[in-house]
């Protein structure tokens, strides 16, 4: 299974976002983070994560006679490549687009159904801007995004720090006639 395969499954993605950050979480853990996801199916993508080596054993230890494994990313694994992306089909940018926004939608629901959620104290947002750009200014903005955003995906847990979802998207809108 190729990693395009991979991610374009909405608990394989949740499973990815929970574990970014340098996380290492177990099993049991994934599944506390992970509502509305049955305990079956989060081990089986897990298994079929580490299989493919998007995920790695980073501790394993005895509770109870059993083997309880930490799990952490394997970051440069879990991402599409550009060549990988360029030979994709339509069908297959539309699937993986529609996983996104439906683990998108889903991390949503699950921030909302907290007791404590707090859009607005939280800074939430979901704004969507048009833009005229020429393909020179196209990719000297997506520079600047990744300017900004790649040295802040090697963040880990800290005393302060939240976890987020940021979720870029982009492409080109038809004009009317």
């Amino acid at each position: 299974m190729d990693a395009l395969e991979l991610v374009a499954h909405p608990a394989r993605l949740r499973i990815v976002h929970a574990l970014r950050g340098g996380r290492t979480l177990t099993t049991a853990e994934l599944c506390a983070l992970l509502p509305g996801v049955s305990k079956a199916m989060v081990y089986r993508h897990v298994e079929a994560l580490a299989a493919a080596g998007i995920l790695e054993v980073a501790q394993e230890r005895r509770v109870r006679g059993a083997v309880e494994r930490q799990y952490r990313l394997r970051a440069g694994r879990a991402t599409i490549g550009a060549e990988e992306a360029a030979a994709a089909t339509v069908e297959d940018h539309r699937r993986v687009f529609v996983t996104a926004m439906a683990v998108l939608i889903s991390e949503f629901t699950s921030y909302l159904d907290h007791e404590n959620a707090d859009p607005a104290g939280d800074l939430v947002g979901y704004r969507q801007h048009a833009l005229w750009l020429d393909r020179a200014e196209l990719e000297e903005l997506i520079m600047e995004l990744r300017r900004v955003i790649l040295p802040r995906l090697d963040n880990e847990p800290a005393p302060g720090r939240g976890r987020y979802l940021l979720s870029p998207i982009l492409f080109p809108v038809e004009e009317a006639p």
